[in-house]
This record gives structure tokens, sequence and C-alpha cells, in this order.
């Protein structure tokens, strides 16, 4: 059974130094792409996180300083990246939740932005908890009677979550085989979380609004007219780059939006003044 794409979808894992997406660094990336008419291209880097590799990841990816000490920094495969993604639709397992911020935040922190417009994001996870609960492991040995080999190399890993996506589709009838379906399927929550780190969503108005705190549920206009200063606190502070940059680009928009109004709103009372200035030369002349 292929995928029904109308374009490309691609499959990524990322290993990384830790699981703190503002302090932790890539140190290997596996991606798989695979186009409308099935055929397939995979990019596949180890990277140097800059500096030595926590024993406890080594521990579950078995990814040593040796097996990175001559590789380049992330900066050097930022474009590559994302030229190799272009348009595609994402996919991974648990990519919602970590493998896509963390690949926005590196994107950022190398200065480059991978556009989520018109980009859906399915995750393989969120399916096979839906309806089994377990891990990908016994994901790959459930759905596809498998064993991974290598199990937590990013390639191993990145090629077995694409066949368990396929073997899902072929389970369960309700599961449709398309990627907008998928797409709505394998969000998780109330609200869409629009920086996948769950600080900041969109509302049943398709608004962006904090999704934590004590604002949690209000609209950043809400609170930016009501504590102006707030924004601020998050962009000074210590939040995943994409948070701050979704962040910013809105309190941007509001602040251009409200700059607007009152311009209009000064050249309206200008006109005013002006129609009342002129009313007074008439009736004196």
């Amino acid at each position: 059974m292929n995928l029904n794409l109308t374009k490309p979808i691609v499959f990524f894992d990322l290993e990384a130094t830790g699981l703190n997406i503002s302090k932790d660094k890539i140190i290997e990336i596996a991606i798989i792409k695979i186009n409308p008419d099935q055929s397939e291209s995979t990019f596949v880097e180890k990277i140097n996180p800059g500096f030595p590799i926590p024993a406890e990841s080594t521990e579950i990816h078995g990814i040593t300083d040796e097996d990175v000490k001559d590789c380049e920094q992330f900066a050097a495969f930022a474009q590559p990246i994302i030229d190799f993604i272009g348009e595609a639709d994402l996919a991974g397992y648990n990519s919602n939740r970590f493998d896509i911020p963390f690949l926005l935040e590196e994107l950022l922190n190398a200065g480059l932005e991978l556009d989520m417009e018109n980009r859906r994001f399915i995750d393989v996870q969120t399916v096979f908890h839906k309806m089994e609960q377990r891990t990908l492991v016994a994901a790959y040995k459930f759905y596809c009677d498998k064993d991974i080999v290598n199990a937590h190399s990013a390639e191993a890993d990145t090629r077995a979550t694409y066949e368990v996506l396929k073997a899902q589709i072929d389970r369960y009838p309700e599961i449709e085989n398309d990627m907008d379906f998928l797409f709505e399927f394998t969000q998780t929550g109330k609200n869409r979380k629009i920086d996948f780190v769950g600080r900041l969503a969109l509302n049943d108005d398709g608004v962006v609004m904090y999704n934590f705190g004590k604002h949690s549920g209000k609209t950043i206009q809400e609170v930016y007219e009501k504590e102006p200063g707030y924004h601020r606190w998050i962009l000074d502070n210590d939040f995943p780059r994409i948070t701050k940059s979704i962040l910013k680009k809105t309190v941007d928009e509001l602040i251009k939006k409200d700059r607007a109004k009152r311009a209009a709103l000064k050249e309206q009372k200008a006109n005013e003044m002006s129609n009342k200035l002129d009313q007074l030369k008439n009736k004196f002349s």
C-alpha cells in the first residue's frame, strides 16, 4: 500500500544531546522524502553539537563525541535541510512535540526559518497512541511484525516510522489515506499548538492565544491591550525561539494595526477640524 500523496511528504527523525529545545543540539538527522509517484530520496547527516555529548544521551542513541568530532556544526546543514524538505509535508514519530520544534529552533539559531504555512504535519505516534498506546519499537513489531535493527539510529527509526504509518492506514478503515485527514487526526489537545511546544496555540476562531501560565486561554491581543509588558517578559527570557518568533510577529502585527488605527483617527480629526474652520470662514465671510 502506498500513501495517497498530492505533494511530497518527508519522514524525519532527530537524535540530540538532550531534550531541552532551548539548550540542547541536534547531533544526527535523517530525512526520507516520499514523492507523489512514490519515488524516494534521503538526507542523513551526523552533526557536531559544539560541546561534549552527555553520557546519558549516548547511552540512548549510541552516538559519541568521537563519531561527530570531524562533522560540521548545524549551521552548515541548515539551508540544505530547508532545500531538501522543500514544500513537503512533515511526518515523524513524536515529531509534533519533539522533532519539529527542535528542528525549527536549530534553524532559527542558524538565522533561517522553515515556512510552516500550508504545510501539514503528521505525528505517527499520535495515531499509534490513539489506537494502541505503545512505543515505536512495539509499533513496528505490532503493525509490521518486524524488529527495528539499530533502534535509536535516526535512519532506522525514520524508516520504521514510514512503514508503521502505511501499516496503520492498512489496518484501520477509519483512518483515511489522505494527508489532510492525517494532519487533523494527529493533532492533540483542545487547541492546536502553533509553536509545537505548547506555549502558543490557536483558539476555536483561529486566533493566536497563550496556552500556558496566568494568561492561558487569552488571545495575544487581549493580553497586549491589558498587560503590554507580558510579551516582552517572554521575549527576554528562556523560551524557545520558535515561540518568541511567532509571538513577536503577532505583536508586531498588532502594533502595526494600532498605529494605522491611530493614524486614521488622527486624519479623521484633522479633517473634522479643517471642515469646522471652513464652516467658520464661510460664516464670517
